[in-house]
């Protein structure tokens, strides 16, 4: 037998509530009546903070071994290249542009040719580059000194969310 979900235990109290004040008891029975209930709602709660904390630290978990999957990931690309510098280092030693074998073909090339910029102040006016400006951005911060002070701000609104808090 499953337990019932949160939200069904939070709709019986709600019905126990417009039932309870429709119905002519006494006040004792009301209050064991809606305890009962509320118990059953604070355990169904507390059930589900403690699942969302389970879910939190498993989140946080996969962000640590994503981290160490990438400094891994860096490790690994940077001996690649420190032995391929080896390989050519030892080829050309040797003298040797070609190799062949069953699996693959090794060769010395050229790189296409690229620019070394050695002193950036020589470089040409015409030929530096300005990134675009960023598009402009509100400022919530004003914004929201402005609505608190009761001010309007076309555009703008004053909202108040809220939120599970489990500590």
């Amino acid at each position: 037998m499953s337990l019932p979900a949160l939200y069904e235990l939070a709709a019986d109290y709600r019905r126990a509530l417009e039932t309870l004040a429709d119905l002519d008891l006494p006040e004792e029975v009301v209050q064991d009546t809606l305890e009962a209930l509320k118990g059953e709602v604070e355990v169904k709660a507390t059930n589900v903070a403690a699942f969302v904390r389970n879910l939190e630290a498993l989140a946080e978990q996969i962000r640590a071994a994503e981290a160490q999957m990438a400094a891994r990931r860096k490790a690994i690309e940077s001996r690649a290249e420190r032995v391929r510098q080896y390989l050519l280092a030892n080829m050309q030693a040797c003298g040797i542009s070609k190799i062949e074998s069953p699996w693959f073909a090794i060769a010395i090339r050229k790189n296409p040719p690229a620019v070394e910029i050695v002193d950036e102040a020589l470089i040409p006016p015409e030929l530096m580059m300005t990134p675009p400006p960023p598009p402009p951005k509100p400022n919530k911060e004003a914004i929201k000194a402005l609505l608190k002070a009761g001010q309007e701000v076309p555009g703008a609104r004053l909202t108040q969310g809220v939120r599970v808090e489990i500590r």
